[in-house]
């Protein structure tokens, strides 16, 4: 055996077997438990992993987070060494969260949960305190997803996979199986919830909303008061602080695709149907044919009305429905010169045509859904009327007069950014923070 090939074959970083000595049957390593005030975790804040080298400790009071896409923080696990000394910068280090989807394989599973725990052990061993972070699958999962913990560890979940505001309902009792397990497993004391919490969960948790949740928001940390979104001791306590700007969340557990898509309203339940079918409605106040394709889904949507935008509509003008991500997106098919295709095999319903499912935003994550999905949104707020797009080149659009013509210069926004169309300035607001004054007056989906 060569020189070469001997350092190779005995590199920790390819055995990674420093933390054997304390692993359980998996060889998943143990993270020592982490000592922290409780305020210091009721008072948290969060930073990003990828913005650890630009904040360069400027956040010192926060706790560095891994709720990102995988290939951001590969280059932890690949080599940890250079990345300890930015690390302790910080109040704490959450572990990194590698993907524990349900499509995945139980193997890949497991082996992404020896990496969460084993560059927890690392940077526990380097001196920094770690705070787990709690992932899992099915129930296949449950004899190795919650190893490596020392019981009584603060720890770190998120339910932003597992709630139904993108029309994924059952993902919830996947997460609450799991969460339930992990309480009698890790008995923890403290809980920090990414996304809102399940009324169900119980346990020491703080909430973190990752709605505003971005870089732009670094700078104007603000602590809010709130009936419901602190709980303490498996009760509600009111006014008590909730974290409501943290660090950037991408992902959480649960399926890669968000289980399912399911209607989630009367006015949904037109994109479902029996294959072949072409279901007739009214949305919003105008007549919509629905056409269902081969797997049960729409494909293909016309609309009876040029939404009051001539100049970008024509009257009737269809939608191609696609589902990439397992999500509706509506991409707009214009028509010229008049020369309309036939919308073949329906049969035609009299319907009212001042029925109107017109409704407001529940949240702002079901708005950034139907902006993410290119939903076309008309809406009024203090007297001026405004609308939301998005290009035929897939980028989004907000702007004034949309209803009456041709946008006036400096009236319009184009970015390939959503949060840019969610910070649009409404006057002294922005759109992200007026959500319940505004009036919908028109809403694709």
């Amino acid at each position: 055996m060569t020189l070469e090939n001997f350092n190779y074959r005995t590199d920790p970083l390819f055995l990674r077997n420093q933390f054997s000595a304390h692993a359980d049957k998996f060889g998943i390593p143990i993270i020592p438990k982490s000592q922290f005030v409780n305020y210091e975790l009721q008072d948290l804040r969060l930073l990003r992993f990828d913005q650890v080298k630009k904040d360069d400790g400027a956040h010192a009071n926060r706790m560095v987070h891994f709720f990102l896409y995988d290939y951001l923080f590969e280059s932890l696990w690949k080599n940890p060494e250079p990345f300890v000394e930015d690390l302790s910068k910080y109040l704490g280090v959450m572990t990194p969260d590698f993907s524990m989807y349900i499509e995945m394989p139980v193997a890949v599973q497991l082996y992404n949960t020896f990496r969460n725990r084993w560059c927890g052990a690392y940077l526990k061993s380097k001196g920094l305190r770690v705070v787990p972070t709690i992932n899992w699958g099915t129930e296949e999962s449950f004899d190795f997803c919650f190893a490596g913990v020392s019981k009584g560890s603060a720890v770190a979940v998120s339910t932003y996979m597992f709630h139904a505001h993108n029309n994924h309902a059952e993902q919830k009792d996947l997460f609450m199986r799991g969460y339930q397990e992990m309480l009698r497993q890790i008995e923890p004391e403290h809980i920090i919830c990414y996304s809102e919490p399940f009324k169900e969960m119980t346990g020491n948790i703080t909430y973190v909303d990752y709605d505003l949740s971005s870089w732009k928001h670094m700078n104007d940390d603000i602590v809010k008061d709130s009936g419901i979104k602190h709980i303490i001791g498996y009760t509600s306590c009111l006014n008590k602080p909730v974290i409501t700007k943290t660090g950037f969340v991408m992902k959480g557990g649960g399926s890669a695709y968000g289980g399912k898509w399911r209607p989630k309203n009367k006015d949904d339940e037109r994109l479902v149907g029996k294959p072949g079918e072409i279901k007739e409605s009214i949305h919003n106040g105008y007549r919509v044919l629905t056409k269902i394709g081969e797997d049960g889904y729409a494909e293909k949507e016309r609309h009876f009305t040029d939404h009051n935008q001539p100049n970008q509509h024509t009257d009737p003008h269809d939608h191609k429905i696609t589902w990439e991500n397992n999500h509706p997106n509506f991409v707009k098919i214009p028509y010229e010169d008049g020369v309309i295709p036939e919308f073949k095999n329906y049969l035609y319903l009299k319907t009212e045509a001042n029925m109107n499912y017109n409704r407001s935003f529940e949240s702002l994550s079901e708005l950034k859904f139907c902006i993410s999905c290119g939903a076309e949104i008309n809406f009024e707020y203090n007297g001026h009327e405004y609308g939301i797009g998005k290009t035929m080149d897939n980028k989004y659009y907000i702007g004034s007069c949309f209803r009456k013509g041709e946008p006036e210069p400096g009236d319009e926004l184009i970015s390939s950014d959503e949060e840019d169309i969610l910070n649009y300035s409404l006057g002294e607001k922005k759109l992200r923070e007026c959500l319940n004054e505004i009036v919908v007056l028109d809403r694709t989906l």
